[in-house]
């Protein structure tokens, strides 16, 4: 791992490949870490990218501000930037998995000139997951569980912690690895599950996020059994990139794509980079 300032704060990342690539960053989801991205950013390096997978605020161990409106989608972007102007990168690749993709998609709606290309596992464009949300559907079910997460008195943390942390564990059951979900548990226990919750806690009750019309070429990889996110947010995704989009419905896969399906994410992200899809 290595440390970056990204002023205000420094954030830890996992890095491969060439200082003189195209600079790719990736951001993880809840509840990851930069590490969810290992086979991702060894695939990218043997390409001759320079790859920046980022433990992002409230994750690493010197971002954690305190208070609820330091987590706004706001600063989580600026963090990003931070990142990549530490790095010299006035261009680079963005690719966001989970609420690691609501901060991309919002990033690469406000900050086009900054992007080549941007990719997306899971995570639907904000406003289609909005209108998915209001529509009927299922994906108001499917999203139930973030509604007790901004409760006061840190209940969230306590459930989620409580017997051996155990509502942890669940959330990664029959999809990562027993190593890496206690590793995950452990970093998560450490200081960090605060952190990450307010992620939600300064969003809203409406669960919001401010992106607008992407304008930058766009690749949206999703399982068809991702439980969090449905097929009608999926879809509607496509209404909201004014650029060339592609949309791959991953067949039998789950939520975790960077971790459970790198074998096939990979080729498509790479291909993707280079401009060949």
């Amino acid at each position: 791992m290595h440390a970056f300032d990204g002023r205000p704060h420094t954030f830890d990342a996992l890095t491969s490949g060439h200082a003189d690539g195209e600079l790719v960053l990736l951001l993880h989801g809840f509840p990851e870490f930069a590490d969810c991205w290992t086979e991702e950013t060894h695939a990218l390096a043997e390409a001759g990218y320079q790859a920046v997978a980022v433990d992002q605020r409230g994750y690493s161990p010197d971002a954690r501000p305190e208070v609820i409106e330091e987590y706004t989608i706001d600063k989580l972007i600026a963090d990003v930037l931070g990142v990549a102007d530490a790095l010299g990168a006035e261009r680079f690749h963005l690719f966001g998995h989970d609420w690691g993709g609501m901060v991309a998609w919002t990033l690469a709606s406000a900050h086009p000139e900054r992007l080549h290309t941007f990719s997306v596992l899971s995570t639907p464009h904000p406003q289609a997951l909005y209108r998915a949300l209001n529509s009927g559907g299922d994906q108001l079910e499917r999203s139930q569980y973030v509604q007790h997460f901004p409760l006061p008195g840190h209940v969230a943390e306590q459930n989620l912690l409580a017997h051996d942390a155990a509502g942890l564990q669940a959330v990664y059951r029959g999809a990562l690895c027993e190593q890496q979900t206690r590793s995950n548990v452990r970093r998560l226990a450490e200081g960090a599950l605060t952190g990450k919750l307010n992620w939600y806690r300064a969003l809203g009750e409406d669960l919001q996020v401010p992106a607008g019309e992407i304008t930058v070429p766009t690749l949206y990889l999703w399982g068809t059994e991702d439980r969090a996110s449905g097929r009608e947010a999926a879809e509607l995704t496509a209404e909201y990139v004014k650029a060339p989009y592609r949309f791959v419905p991953l067949e039998g896969a789950p939520h975790w794509l960077p971790e459970v399906s790198a074998d096939v994410v990979n080729p498509l992200l790479l291909a993707h980079l280079a401009g060949t899809n």
